[in-house]
């Protein structure tokens, strides 16, 4: 009979010397992460966490395909993150790791997917780093235009990575505050917002009151019904990174409760942030209106309530969410490159750290991809950097299913191994977890349907092929790995 290796864990009173396929951390000071973050970080991080630049930017394509019905694209989209955390959270509450939802797919489903999921993601961020550092440079070069676009990138990075090379706790107090002013933000949108509805805002001007544009412009779904799942494909990719807190979880004092505490309100976050904001951009203006989509969503619903240097004031708060994006997204890249490096998936030297608890190696890997890819941005946008985008397109459903597909095994190997350590449940197990595998299998064919260059087809056939590829290198590492343990055994 065999045995299964221990559960992954970032504890560091455990011993180093990482097994393959499992996750060990060393005392911290030596080589392991330090419990850096306070709960005020970790809280800020799991509210700012779902609350992308895409929100700000992305939103008005989706008004505009869908109109006032984009609404139950967000809400569908919101139920399905409710559905893949809570199942996240259940795995992340028993057994907090800087791999998170890599190493429980290690653990559950096989070394191969550990493997496979972890570079995925690792891709993903690392991609995201040089969409960002582009997008905030474009803002500051309109501010700023003596120091060219390419420089601003530049900078902005390099002054991101100082920060995560520092300790934990410099990325978590810089990711409180830039989430801190998002999250205000969207909580003064709302709030002026509603007034100017109920025709309560001081000196406001605005045409109508009411919900009525809801529905007078063609009614809810003037696009008709399928336009909802269009919507769907325009917002889903905007939610991913509320994950995160997961993986930050591991660098607390008390992760347990932190992963806890953070599954707990996601419901109230989605349904606040996104629900509430979307809301009130389709009741203040038109679905039609040219403004959603020349201007923005919300500068353009600002600017219909007549808030001055309503442009600016959303470039400011767009850039800040581009700051906390690139600042999260290197410290993500960087802790799943860390966790890989320990379980021996990738170099050894990925899974060290500084003194202070920093995996600088896995750092500087994942940023010097970013850069590479900034520079690719520039030199080739509709060819290489096209193709690294639409490679990485669907990875966050990918993300999403090993999710599912790992908690369906790991409720079973906790029940039976640490029941105890079952304080976060997924609800309706298994039934639930097998409709959010149903509907993001939906959401993943219905992509295919949609043929527009650079669209959803494209997204999930190269994105699959990039996958196959990591499971094909997965699978020799694993054949090459029982080959020279078969050529160690000593013939008795």
């Amino acid at each position: 009979m065999t045995t299964r290796p221990p559960l992954p864990t970032d504890d560091p009173s455990t011993t180093s010397g990482a097994t393959p396929g499992t996750e060990s951390t060393a005392p911290a000071g030596s080589s392991g992460l330090q419990a850096g973050l306070k709960n005020r970080h970790l809280s800020m991080i799991a509210i700012g966490g779902v609350i992308g630049a895409g929100l700000f930017v992305g939103s008005g394509s989706g008004i505009a395909a869908a109109g006032p019905g984009i609404l139950i694209s967000y809400g569908l989209v919101g139920v399905l993150v409710v559905l893949v955390m809570r199942m996240l959270g259940e795995m992340a509450a028993a057994n907090p790791t800087s791999g998170s939802f890599s190493a429980y797919a290690d653990r559950a489903l096989g070394r191969w997917a550990g493997f496979t999921i972890g570079w995925l993601y690792w891709f993903f961020w690392v991609v995201v780093l040089a969409v960002e550092a582009t997008a905030g440079a474009k803002i500051l070069a309109g501010w700023i235009p003596a120091v060219p676009q390419w420089g601003w990138a530049l900078i902005v990075m390099i002054v991101l990575t100082a920060t995560n090379l520092v300790s934990v706790s410099s990325y978590g107090e810089f990711e409180f505050w830039f989430a801190g002013i998002k999250v205000v933000a969207i909580g003064a949108f709302i709030v002026i917002g509603a007034l100017a509805i109920f025709g309560l805002l001081p000196g406001s001007d605005h045409p109508t009151t009411g919900f009525s544009n809801l529905t007078a412009h063609g009614g809810f779904l003037p696009n008709g019904p399928g336009a909802i799942l269009t919507g769907v494909l325009m917002v889903v990719f905007s939610f991913m990174g509320s994950e995160i807190v997961t993986l930050a979880a591991g660098e607390t004092a008390d992760p347990q409760g932190a992963v806890t505490k953070a599954t707990n309100s996601v419901i109230w976050r989605i349904a606040v942030f996104y629900l509430g904001s979307i809301l009130i951009v389709v009741s203040l203006l038109r679905w039609d209106d040219p403004a959603i989509l020349k201007d923005g969503s919300y500068v353009a619903a600002l600017s219909s309530i007549g808030i001055p240097h309503a442009a600016q004031i959303m470039n400011a708060i767009v850039l800040t969410s581009v700051l906390s994006c690139l600042n999260s997204g290197l410290y993500t890249a960087s802790r799943m490159a860390f966790s890989l490096g320990r379980r021996s998936d990738a170099p050894a030297a990925f899974g060290r750290t500084t003194g202070r608890g920093v995996p600088r190696s896995a750092i500087l890997a994942s940023v010097v991809f970013g850069f590479v890819a900034v520079a690719f941005n520039y030199l080739w946008p509709d060819t290489v950097f096209q193709f690294l985008l639409n490679s990485s397109g669907a990875i966050a459903l990918f993300v999403w299913l090993v999710i599912c597909f790992s908690q369906l095994r790991m409720r079973k190997i906790v029940q039976r191994e640490a029941p105890e350590k079952l304080v976060v449940k997924m609800w309706l197990y298994p039934y639930l977890t097998w409709a959010t595998i149903a509907l993001i299998t939906f959401v993943l064919g219905y992509m295919l349907t949609d043929t527009a260059e650079g669209g959803g087809r494209e997204q999930v056939v190269l994105s699959t092929l990039v996958a196959v590829g990591v499971v094909a290198v997965a699978l020799v590492r694993e054949r090459l790995g029982r080959n020279r343990k078969h050529s160690t055994v000593t013939p008795s």
